[in-house]
């Protein structure tokens, strides 16, 4: 970003600013209480029209006629329109909305402030909702709740402001993972793979077998792969890498940031995606996002017979397939050269962030307010989990029955809540209660989740990086350094996988091309402004 465009978001937030303050009275010109509910405004009895972003899944297509949706924008008084981006271009059209400011689009769900959003948030593009506890009580209350204050608050930035509500979890869990045809394995006589050389053997024994076959694929897109299965290897680099920079790994022996994307660790991990892309294991369309009904077809056909996706696509895939005997498994990390560790995940998730335009709104409070309830809410956090008491389920005692259309579903419960009313989209849902989750799936997956808690002493799920403290200027030098950085990198991988370029002959000139857009510069920043 170039200093000019600084100075503009700058006095544009600033303009923002006073703008809402001085629309919405007193409530906003005193200073907030940490935590103060305060008295929510004098509201019309018409809805508040609010325009969103959000990331669309191609296996969960977004449909406006969703009972989540429905009900709680109707509980909150809100007139929504929502736009879906296809996840992919996500990150993508909202890094170009917020350093335009150009038709930004009142809430931007799914985002941080990892990466290039730090330097639009320390610049004014990103409204700095902790300066407004009074309006968001709800969120306030499910934090101290789920007691993760501490958590909330390392979520602050270099000026002490946190500028989004993440979504909150009471604990991670293991939602997605290495997922193979069971029922091959048991043919063959193979054990549960619990290595990646026990991957490797499996998928080459399936594409002796079925010759015309990619053993492994991916869901939606090869990023899904790369981020389960890197931190084994003791990495996390690449589009939805867990430092949200593209470029940089975590040591969590050392506390400090290395150059991932360059490392032996790197080279180790792309050498063995070579050999399964090599030798016919890999799926060669990997490469490209692939549809949900492909990759479901795919798996269900035998044309692939694993996969890295999550444990509520498995129902639907088993019930599609006219294999005899066909069944899938999802199984826990494998163990590879750094151990057995899934993609890094904290009780606080990526959340709901306000573009520095919405301020200007007359009723800025009001907005802040209606999706603080959406979203927060007891009663409104409940349906996007569970949907609507009558409909979807009911209660016996404390124990919850789901509905004869769930329970009966080829899908399974969780999967047909999904798709068919909502609840459990993962870009709406902000507060996740384990024991409420668990609920929506079989006792398979809760001894998965058990497996997996009981391994590497529970560090299989590592908690994500901690985010820097940058300055406004540092963190804009950064992001001007991360883009060129991600990109190289993404055409570099798959160069790598594919073969196209040599790990052995090709490896220098990857590292000479990454030391000259400044790696080391960028990992030393990162570095240089970690908490103390």
């Amino acid at each position: 970003m170039k200093k000019s465009l600084k100075k503009i978001l700058a006095f544009t937030m600033a303009a923002a600013m006073a703008a809402g303050l001085a629309a919405c009275g007193s409530s906003a010109s005193t200073s907030p209480s940490a935590g103060g509910a305060g008295s929510a405004p004098a509201v019309s009895d018409e809805p508040i029209k609010i325009s969103m972003y959000y990331a669309d899944n191609p296996t969960l297509p977004y449909m406006d006629s969703w009972l989540a949706v429905q009900e709680t924008a109707k509980i909150a008084g809100v007139d929504l329109t929502v736009e879906a981006i296809p996840s992919t271009d996500y990150n993508t059209k909202v890094s170009l909305a917020l350093n335009t400011g150009e038709n930004c689009p009142d809430v931007i769900l799914y985002q941080d402030t990892k990466g290039e959003n730090s330097s639009l948030a320390l610049n004014g593009a990103i409204v700095p909702i902790s300066d407004y506890p009074e309006w968001t009580p709800n969120f306030n209350a499910m934090v101290e709740k789920l007691g993760l204050k501490d958590d909330v608050e390392e979520l602050a930035l270099k000026d002490g402001k946190r500028y989004f509500m993440p979504q909150l979890f009471d604990q991670p869990f293991y939602d997605g993972g290495l997922i193979m045809r069971q029922d091959y394995l048991e043919e063959k006589g193979f054990d549960a793979p619990k290595t990646f050389d026990d991957l490797y053997e499996i998928l080459k024994a399936y594409k002796a077998d079925h010759p015309d076959s990619y053993p492994l694929t991916t869901l939606v897109a090869p990023y899904v792969t790369y981020r389960m299965t890197m931190p084994s290897f003791g990495i996390s680099f690449g589009k939805s890498s867990s430092s949200g920079t593209g470029a940089l790994s975590y040591d969590y022996e050392k506390g400090e940031y290395f150059e991932g994307c360059i490392s032996e660790e790197a080279r180790e991990y792309l050498r063995f995606m070579n050999k399964l892309y090599a030798e016919g294991l890999l799926d060669p369309e990997m490469a490209a996002p692939i549809d949900g009904d492909v990759w479901s077809t795919k798996m269900a056909t035998g044309a692939a017979m694993a996969t890295y996706a999550y444990y509520d696509q498995i129902g639907g895939v088993e019930t599609a397939s006219e294999i005899d005997g066909f069944k899938l498994q999802m199984y826990p990390s494998l163990e590879g050269p750094a151990g057995a560790h899934h993609q890094p995940k904290s009780k606080t998730g990526k959340g709901i962030m306000f573009p520095a335009s919405t301020a200007e709104r007359d009723d800025f409070e009001q907005v802040v307010r209606a999706v603080d309830e959406m979203f927060f809410s007891e009663e409104c956090s409940t349906i996007w989990c569970l949907g609507v008491e009558g409909t979807t389920y009911t209660m016996d005692g404390d124990k919850i029955v789901y509905s004869d259309d769930l329970t009966s579903s080829p899908d399974g419960i969780y999967k047909t809540m999904q798709v068919k009313y909502g609840c459990g989209a993962d870009p709406f849902q902000f507060v996740w209660i384990n024991e409420r989750e668990m609920s929506k799936y079989d006792e398979n997956y809760a001894q998965i989740n058990k497996t997996v808690a009981g391994m590497e002493d529970g560090n299989v799920i590592q908690p994500l990086p901690p985010t820097p403290l940058f300055d406004d200027l540092t963190a804009e030098d950064a992001a001007s350094l991360q883009t060129p950085l991600a990109d190289s990198i993404e055409v570099w991988i798959d160069a790598f996988v594919t073969g196209s370029k040599s790990l052995d002959t090709d490896w220098d000139a990857y590292v000479a091309e990454m030391k000259n857009l400044q790696i080391e510069e960028f990992c030393k920043m990162y570095n240089d402004n970690l908490r103390k």
